[in-house]
């Protein structure tokens, strides 16, 4: 119906008006730089993380070797207009499991809020198998994709499934 009763309303506000709270709290803790026995891993920041998976659902295996780069939207103040560009943060190549080598892609301090994008080369990827129909220009050759982190405490995690002609994704766990 999409009706919602009063007290679905409520509760709905009351949700909207905590995150708020907690998210303007955040921005008042300073981030912690102790040893590693002191804070649960040496990272700093507020405990969140983003990692990634990729798999290769044509050949139904880790999609590993894939290149992957990081992003994230910085404000360009260019002729006193205010607009968005993106700023490299890294570039990762997946290991045989199809995930980033080294553990998550941002964690600590690293983690903030904002907006971000993963481009995945996966053309480059696919023209490495013999068996993969592709020659001459791919279907799929880079995937971007744009997200959002909003909570700097919770764990991102982004699968890519993809095969030379598709691509799915989603938040996963």
């Amino acid at each position: 119906n999409g009706v919602t009763t009063y007290h679905e309303e409520i509760g709905c506000a009351l949700y909207q008006v905590n995150k708020i709270a907690f998210m303007r709290l955040l921005e008042k803790v300073t981030y912690s730089t102790t040893s590693e026995s002191e804070s649960g891993g040496g990272r700093g920041g507020h405990g969140g993380f983003l990692t990634c998976h990729v798999l290769d659902t044509a050949n139904g295996v880790p999609a590993a070797g894939m290149r992957i780069e990081l992003y994230r939207y910085v404000e360009d103040d260019n002729n006193n207009e205010t607009s968005m560009k993106k700023q490299l943060i890294d570039t990762f190549i997946t290991n045989s499991d199809g995930r980033l080598p080294n553990g998550p892609a941002l964690s600590g301090c690293n983690f903030t809020v904002g907006q971000y994008q993963w481009k995945f080369y996966v053309g480059d990827y696919f023209a490495r198998f013999a068996n993969s129909r592709i020659c001459g220009t791919p279907f799929l050759d880079v995937v971007p994709l744009n997200f959002g982190l909003d909570d700097p405490t919770d764990h991102y995690h982004v699968p890519l499934l993809c095969s030379p002609w598709s691509y799915s994704t989603y938040r996963g766990s």
